[in-house]
C-alpha cells in the first residue's frame, strides 16, 4: 500500500529551510547533469565497496549521495526530504543541519559498505542521508502528525498519521527488508542497510545538533 508524506501538518519552521531548498536544488541539478552524462557520473562518482575497501574513490561516499538511479528515485526522496528536513533544519540552525545531513550519509554509507564489503555493485542516492533526517525527526518530534496521500483499491485518500508511527513502520520495513537480503543474499538494488544505518546516526545523534532552546513554531 503506497503512502506518500505530503507535509508536517503540526509544526511550521520559523525561518525559511535555505540548506533543505539548497540540498533538493543541487540534487536535481546533479540528476539532470547525470542524464546527460550516460554513464559516466555513475562509473566516477558512485561508491563501489570494493573500489573503497582497495582504498580507491573516497570521494564517492559524498559525491554518491547527491546521485540517483532514475526518475522515480530522485523523486521520491526529494519528497521525503521536503517533509522532514525543514524542521529538523529550523531546530539545528543552517549549519549544523548541513553537517548533520553530510554525516548521515556518510554514516549510511559506512553502514552499506560493512555488510557488503566486496559489492561491486554502484551505490547511489540521497536515501541514507534522508534516512538521517527522518530518524532526526522521530525522536525530536514524534508527536507531530505528518499529512499523508495513501491509496485503498486505487482510491486516493488523504490523511494524518503520527510521525513516530510512519517513520517507526517505514524503519521496521528497512530493518524487515534487509534481513530478508542477508538471508537470500539479494537486495533487490536497494540498499536498505544504508537507510538503516542513516536512521540509526539520526536518531542517535540529533540531540547534539541541536540549538538549545530552540524548536520550530507549532501549527495553532
Amino acid at each position: 500500500m503506497p503512502i506518500i508524506p505530503l507535509a508536517d501538518a503540526s509544526r511550521k519552521p520559523v525561518r525559511f529551510p535555505l540548506v533543505t531548498v539548497a540540498l533538493v536544488a543541487v540534487n536535481v541539478v546533479a540528476f539532470l547533469w547525470e542524464i546527460g552524462s550516460g554513464d559516466t557520473a555513475i562509473l566516477r562518482f558512485a561508491v563501489v565497496p570494493a573500489d573503497l575497501m582497495r582504498g580507491r574513490g573516497w570521494i564517492t561516499p559524498l559525491t554518491a549521495m547527491f546521485l540517483h538511479a532514475g526518475f522515480m528515485h530522485i523523486v521520491s526522496n526529494m519528497v521525503f526530504l521536503s517533509v522532514f528536513a525543514p524542521a529538523v533544519e529550523d531546530g539545528m540552525s543552517r549549519g549544523r543541519f548541513l553537517l548533520f545531513y553530510l554525516l548521515g550519509g556518510l554514516a549510511a554509507t559506512a553502514a552499506q559498505v560493512a555488510v557488503a564489503p566486496a559489492s561491486t555493485v554502484p551505490q547511489l542516492g540521497a536515501s541514507g542521508a534522508i534516512a538521517a533526517v527522518m530518524g532526526a525527526f522521530l525522536v525530536t518530534f514524534p508527536r507531530d502528525r505528518i499529512r499523508v496521500l495513501w491509496f485503498v483499491f486505487f482510491f486516493p485518500i488523504v490523511t494524518r498519521v503520527p510521525a513516530a508511527l510512519l517513520v517507526g513502520v517505514w524503519l521496521l520495513t528497512q530493518l524487515l527488508n534487509q534481513t530478508a537480503a542477508i538471508v537470500h543474499a539479494d537486495s533487490g538494488g536497494v540498499a536498505y542497510m544504508a537507510h538503516v544505518g542513516g536512521a540509526l546516526f539520526g536518531i542517535l545523534t540529533a540531540r547534539l545538533f541541536e540549538r538549545r532552546g530552540q524548536r520550530p513554531g507549532l501549527i495553532q
